[in-house]
């Protein structure tokens, strides 16, 4: 992706005491931690938040970004994925930094996935009405979405991201060398949300990922850093222009996401992984773009071209019926009074928010479920 120079900071202006949430990005960028990010740590109590399988990770990379720091409290018992984003486990993190004797001049770093990372803001949020945090996102998916925009959450068991807050990290380091060895599922994933923002916010982004989607697949630190630096400059724009979600533009980040998080939820969190779910979404909405007249242009099947490439496995239609996904549907944390909000396609580069009858999208769902991968009519 030579095509342009990529860019290795990011700065997001965000409401609060801090000005701005920086995202740093770039193979080595954990070895090359600018004065400002160093000087934010220096003497400061720290909470590191990671699953106890990063902690290899974290003793080595994180060194140099840790070494100013007044003390380290490693809170490294936190469960995989999903499992780490409940209101039990946030509890038992707060009253851990209670007894280590955090303060409101601590500061709490995440190293890990979005789940890690959804908990840790949502952690760091609500102790002591709000402490600074550090997000260190170790997987694609992290990197090119999760830990980008100040949301945090963690579930209930009614629906995923249910009980949250806005609360900005006041930097982001993603090192793209950290993604060397994610299995190729984990960086399926994360491209499957730079796709998402490519094909409605960034036509040549969506072209250099074409171009590009065979080195992002092998694991090129290089080419991920320009997918890193593209998904996160088009995701800061429009957090920019919308930053808590309540202008409407800000929804266009949820393409793909309305049936992705039903999906998640009907099958079980961990049958698939969220970008694969996305995914399945993203080719229910352009369905549905088709079935309302919105659809233009070549996007369908460049898009299908795209995430077919990604050799995703199956969505097991078996056990998924269409009641139970319009219910979870309808619970969905983004679901207003008057209904559910689509993001819908009409073309490369242009969306349109939509609200769509029910029974329209139950007729498009069982057809769906017979032949996820049929291209709409006339796409």
């Amino acid at each position: 992706m030579a095509a342009e120079e990529t860019v290795r900071r990011l700065d997001l202006p965000v409401a609060g005491p801090s000005s701005s949430s920086s995202v740093l990005i770039g193979a080595g960028r954990l070895d090359d931690p600018p004065a400002d990010l160093l000087e934010l740590i220096e003497g400061r109590q720290v909470f590191v938040l990671t699953s106890a399988e990063l902690v290899p990770l974290l003793r080595k990379r994180l060194a140099t970004l840790l070494e100013a720091a007044g003390a380290i409290v490693e809170l490294d018992d936190v469960p995989d994925g999903e499992d780490a984003k409940t209101v039990a486990v946030a509890g038992g993190l707060w009253e851990r930094m209670l007894a280590e004797g955090g303060k409101r001049d601590s500061l709490l770093v995440t190293l890990g996935g979005g789940s890690i990372g959804d908990l840790g803001g949502f952690v760091a949020g609500c102790f002591l009405r709000g402490i600074d945090f550090i997000q260190v996102p170790s997987t694609l998916l992290a990197q090119v979405d999760a830990s980008i925009g100040g949301k945090t959450a963690v579930d209930l068991p009614g629906g995923k991201n249910t009980v949250g807050r806005f609360h900005h990290p006041r930097f982001v380091v993603a090192d793209t060398t950290l993604l060397a060895t994610l299995p190729s599922g984990e960086l399926r994933s994360g491209l499957v949300e730079a796709i998402k923002m490519a094909a409605l916010l960034d036509v040549p982004m969506f072209e250099r990922l074409e171009a590009k989607l065979d080195d992002c697949l092998a694991g090129d630190a290089e080419v991920l850093a320009q997918v890193v630096a593209d998904s996160a400059r088009a995701k800061c724009l429009v957090v920019e222009q919308d930053p808590e979600e309540r202008l409407g533009r800000r929804q266009v980040l949820n393409f793909g996401h309305t049936l992705g998080h039903a999906i998640e939820k009907e099958l079980g969190y961990g049958v698939l992984r969220h970008g694969e779910a996305v995914a399945y979404g993203m080719l229910f909405a352009v369905r549905l773009a088709q079935r309302l007249g919105l659809l233009g242009g070549d996007l369908a099947p460049r898009l299908h071209r795209m995430l077919k490439r990604l050799e995703m496995p199956a969505l097991p239609t078996s056990e998924l019926a269409v009641e139970p996904l319009i219910e979870t549907m309808a619970k969905d944390k983004k679901a207003l009074a008057s209904g559910l909000v689509w993001v819908l396609p009409r073309a490369l580069g242009a969306d349109a928010l939509k609200r769509v009858d029910s029974d329209v999208v139950r007729s498009e769902l069982a057809p769906f479920l017979d032949d996820p991968w049929a291209l709409p009519s006339g796409g």
